[in-house]
């Protein structure tokens, strides 16, 4: 789950995140032969191949093309449940593992988590690969977990998106903020000090983590717009470092010295113009979040995500009508420090920083409020897990 991120991670950049008391769950057992024989609890049928069947990606990465957005015909339909046990198959096959065996499993999520908008492609891809992993005798670190889980998004699905969610699962600690540089890879966990030394309170037991469904549903994977913005993204990346002299540098905003976009972001069309901005501010972001973490100001802390959520809107121009309303109503909520979209905001839920002693008055009001202004979707949801409190969580890992 990103504090900060988009687009950040597709770009280079610094982003910060951490994981939450929910998720997915693959029971699963070795089959004993080739054969990998998947159920849902979520989705229908049953999904079977076989590990010793060549995988090909299913996407070419690209560009969509601007018309593509209403025209169904030109994306695939939503992507089936199944291939991201396909794309794990392919991810280790690509890197010369040798799989022998497959696996029988189940896979379903957290008691109330309908996984919409909730990192659930990643935590699923991780699944898979772990679980093949421990089915073929295989030792793999969780660097190398987060490059296969790349390929899985990249690569197998064509969706460009980078690395931030795949690390958070696999690198996380409990009630730590895990902060990573996407360009290099290299990562730390950021710890609070003790909230109040001489009795013991620890900051992480002040806070609670709010999900708010907003009941739309939408995949990555037929949204031109998520992989458009990146486009535009390293557009503005290649006026910038043209202007600056450098043009022969990977098109990448993080390649882009502050300096040089102070300087140069007057040569931007408006549209690119946003995008950086929304990069740049995003960045700084990062940098005044992680100190606000390491010093336990939990209110600055929720101040930079509620700004994180409103540059998201304006300047990255993403989210719906619903999830910008679930937004707004996330940031007016009783004890709420700070609220913004999960993840780029084309699925559908919202988190928020909570104080722990408002958090079930604020599940209450946004419920409420929500549903006041969006009747049809609100009632496409159980009232009972509409809203869920969470606390902090901890890396995955075969029990």
């Amino acid at each position: 789950m990103g504090w900060f991120s988009w687009p950040s991670e597709a770009e280079g950049g610094t982003v910060s995140a951490m994981t939450i008391n929910r998720g997915v769950l693959l029971g699963f057992i070795p089959s004993g032969d080739s054969q990998v024989v998947l159920r849902s609890g979520q989705f229908k049928g049953e999904v079977k191949f076989r590990v010793n069947e060549i995988q090909c990606p299913r996407h070419a990465i690209g560009v969509f093309d601007k018309n593509d957005a209403n025209d169904s015909s030109k994306l695939d339909e939503e992507c089936n449940w199944g291939n991201y046990a396909r794309g794990a198959l392919y991810a280790l096959q690509s890197k010369g593992n040798h799989l022998f065996q497959g696996i029988i499993g189940y896979m379903r999520g957290s008691e109330g988590l309908d996984s919409s908008g909730l990192s659930s492609s990643a935590a699923v891809g991780v699944a898979y690969l772990l679980a093949l992993e421990s089915a073929n005798n295989l030792v793999v670190s969780p660097d190398e977990n987060i490059e296969y889980d790349r390929l899985i998004e990249n690569e197998y699905l064509g969706l460009r998106n980078g690395i931030l969610d795949q690390s958070a699962i696999l690198l996380s600690s409990h009630g730590c903020l895990l902060c990573m540089n996407c360009k290099t890879k290299e990562h730390k966990l950021i710890t609070s000090p003790e909230l109040q030394k001489d009795q013991k309170v620890e900051l992480q037991k002040t806070y609670k983590i709010l999900l708010a469904f907003s009941g739309l549903k939408h995949a990555l994977t037929k949204s031109p717009g998520y992989n458009r913005r990146v486009s535009e993204c390293q557009e503005a990346a290649k006026v910038l470092l043209n202007a600056s002299g450098i043009g022969q540098v990977e098109p990448l905003l993080s390649n882009v010295e502050l300096e040089a976009y102070q300087a140069h972001k007057s040569k931007l069309e408006p549209n690119l113009a946003k995008r950086a901005e929304h990069y740049f501010s995003e960045s700084l972001r990062v940098i005044k979040g992680l100190e606000a973490w390491a010093s336990g100001k939990l209110e600055d802390f929720g101040m930079l995500i509620t700004a994180s959520g409103l540059s998201s809107i304006k300047n990255y121009e993403c989210g719906s009508e619903q999830l910008i309303q679930l937004y707004e109503v996330l940031v007016k909520a009783p004890g709420v420090f700070g609220a913004r979209f999960s993840g780029a905001g084309f699925r559908g839920c919202c988190i928020a920083l909570v104080d722990a002693k408002h958090a079930t008055e604020a599940a209450s009001f946004v419920k409420r409020e929500y549903k006041k202004l969006q009747p049809e979707f609100a009632s496409q949801l159980n009232q009972d897990t509409a809203v869920l409190i969470c606390e902090a969580g901890d890396s995955a890992r075969v029990i």
